[in-house]
Order: structure tokens, then sequence, then C-alpha cells
């Protein structure tokens, strides 16, 4: 019965005010009525401390209800304490409450104490009165049963909706690795079939006799066929997200390394060897950040860099990345296109920005992006982790 942790204390301060209480009416009901010590003969002074020390027991009732409700029909036969014997009484229908031969001893024995204190009255007794005191008696004890199997069939409730919500939850991940493992099927069917053949078709180009006779041909072949190879290598990387079973390829072999910041000048080199005019400046250490704003930044880049090359090619792009004190901040912005776009675009419905955003509101940020000037830019906010690298330099510019 006794509360535990932060509950503890409202519950032994509601047991000290309802002991107090229970100590004065019966010590100054005991003062109104004389009579309450005719069982006995006992003078007043002394029932009236007995009432007291019987309402004082009942600070014990939640640790010992049982014996305190016995002590409290004692104190009843030497001082009439009928509140103490109800709340005796009610703190053992709450205790007892799935104990129906407790409840049915405990209520004998209340209403054998209450007419036993009736019949030591040697003045006629009003039926009315026996009947009252016998409601006295069995209604608290009624009443804290009712209110221990009403806290019984709350806490089953909740047991059972706790249980339909975990069940609930195991649908929605089922159901969500089933999707997941799908879309791994689909991404390795279609995707990863498609970008395999590029590689062997650059790689058929890169050794055949166009490619000898004009270097710059084996050039632009080797770059697609490394290219693709790197694509094959994050679609295995997406797989084994989506399916976590697959962590390590078929034969065991581990997965490829996340990006991170200091592939960003690779990135910036390989977008300038592909005919772009790329630009990158860092200042500070992202190298220093988590892994996860590391492949946010990376991811930033990479897809305004693909962007700037579909949408206005020939443009100059500047990356610039800027880690302060409180904040990483990263500006992308391109020019207005220098050359005709290609004839024919590669469909795209703007997912590319929608995942960047949603990459960069989980680490709490914000990516904004829209027409700048005669070109288009791109900003990501980030807030700064606590700093375990190395402290602030100057600029650092990759071409």
């Amino acid at each position: 019965m006794a509360a535990d942790g932060p509950a503890r204390w409202p519950a032994r301060g509601l047991d000290a005010a309802l002991t107090a209480v229970v100590v004065v009416i019966g010590v100054v009901d005991t003062w109104i009525k004389p009579s309450n010590g005719l069982l006995t003969g006992a003078p007043t002074p002394v029932v009236a401390a007995v009432s007291g020390a019987v309402g004082a027991v009942l600070w014990w009732r939640r640790h010992r209800p049982r014996t305190v409700c016995v002590v409290v029909m004692v104190g009843y036969l030497a001082a009439f304490t009928p509140v103490a014997l109800a709340v005796a009484l009610y703190t053992v229908g709450d205790a007892a409450h799935r104990a129906a031969r407790v409840l049915a001893l405990y209520g004998l024995a209340g209403c054998a104490v209450a007419l036993g204190s009736l019949a030591a009255d040697h003045s006629p007794t009003d039926p009315r009165e026996a009947g009252y005191v016998l409601a006295l008696i069995l209604g608290p004890l009624v009443v804290g049963a009712a209110v221990g199997m009403r806290r019984d069939l709350v806490a089953a409730a909740r047991a059972e909706v706790a249980g339909l919500e975990r069940e609930r939850h195991l649908l929605v991940e089922r159901a969500q690795a089933e999707e997941r493992a799908r879309i791994a099927r689909e991404m390795h069917d279609v995707v990863a079939h498609r970008v395999g053949n590029i590689v062997l078709t650059a790689s058929a180009l890169q050794v055949g006799p166009l490619a000898h006779a004009e270097p710059a041909v084996g050039d632009a072949a080797e770059r697609i066929r490394a290219e693709g190879h790197h694509a094959l290598e994050e679609l295995r990387e997406i797989l084994g997200v989506l399916t976590p079973g697959r962590g390590r390829g078929a034969r065991g072999a581990p997965r490829a390394p996340q990006p991170d910041a200091l592939q960003l000048a690779q990135l910036v080199e390989g977008a300038n060897a592909r005919g772009q005019h790329a630009r990158l400046t860092v200042n500070g250490h992202p190298e220093a950040l988590p892994a996860q704003v590391q492949r946010a930044l990376y991811r930033i880049a990479q897809e305004t860099l693909t962007n700037a090359a579909k949408y206005a090619p020939g443009s100059e792009v500047a990356l610039t990345v800027d880690c302060r004190l409180d904040r990483i901040h990263m500006a992308v912005t391109n020019g207005p296109a220098t050359r005709p776009l290609p004839a024919e675009l590669p469909p795209s419905g703007g997912n590319g920005l929608i995942g960047l955003t949603e990459r960069v509101t989980l680490l709490g940020g914000t990516l904004t992006y829209g027409p700048y000037q005669d070109g288009f830019q791109v900003r990501a906010d980030i807030p700064h982790p606590p700093r375990t690298g190395p402290g602030h330099l100057g600029p650092a510019t990759a071409p």
C-alpha cells in the first residue's frame, strides 16, 4: 500500500492530515460526550487520550492495514471512535478487495464490535441507531473494496491499451520493413541493373578502338565508369539501410564507408573534370563534425552540383562551408547557364531538394533554396554540436 518515488510524499502528506483530523475529532467528541467512557468507566481525560492514540495509529494504515484495523477495533471498545474505525475499515477494503473471506471477517468483526458497544450501554437501543452504526461500519468497507476493484480495472485497461499500442507499433514496423524490402528489390532489379549496364558499356568503350584513336573519349569513358561504379557502391549502401539484415555483402564484405566532409574537395574536382566550373571554400574544420552532419554537407554539395550541371550548364558554382562557433552555414550558388541546355533533360520532381530538406530538418536546421540574382542558391543552416575538434582556422580554398 505504500507509495514509492515522487508519489510517496503526497500520500504521506494525506495520511498526516487525515490522522490529525481523526485525532482532533476523537478528542473533541470525547470531551463533548463524556458517556464515551461508559464501556470501561474510565474518566474522560483517559478516554480522550485513548481516542487520540487510536486516531494516531492510522498513520500506519497503508503499511499494516489489517493490524491497524484490529487495534482501532479494540480502541473502539475503550473509547467510542467511529471515524477512526470507518477509516480503518475503508483501508482494509481497499487493500483486501480481492479476498472475499478477509472482507467478510472484518465486516463481521466490525459489526460485533459496534453491536457490543451498543449493548454495553444500559439505555434502550433504538433500531435506527443500530442500523446507522452498522451502515457506518459496513459502508466504508464496501466503498474501499469498490475503490480497489476500480483501480484494478483501470490498471488492466491501461495494460490492455498499452499492449494494443505495442501490437500496433509492431504491425506498423512490419509493414514498413516489408515496404522497404519491396523498394530495395525494385531498386536492385531496375536501378542497379541499368547503372551496371552503363558501367559495362563505359568499360567496353574505354578499351575499344575509338578510345585508342581519341584519348578524350577514353578519359570520358573512364569518368563514366568511375561515376557508375561509385553510384553502385552508394546504391548498395542504401539497400543495406533499407534491409538491415544485409549489413554486409553476400560474401561477408563490409559496406563502403559513408561520405564525409573530407570528400567535398574530391566532389568538386570530379565536377570540374566533367566540365563544370566549381569552387569550394571551407572555413573551419567540418571534418570534426558528427558523421551525420558531414554526410548532410556532402549530399547538399552532390545534389546542387548535379542540378547546376543539368539546368545551368557552363555556369560557375561557388560552394562555401562556414563552421562557426554556434552554427554551420553552407551555401551553394550557381550563375546563369552559358551553354545550351540538353535537348532532353532527365525527369525530375524536385525530390532531391525535398530529401535534403528532410535531412537538414532532422539535424535541427533549415534548408532554403530559390532564385538568386541571375542564378540559383541553396542555403543550409545547421546548429553546431559541442566542439570536439581543433580550433577555428582561416579559410582554405580548393580549386
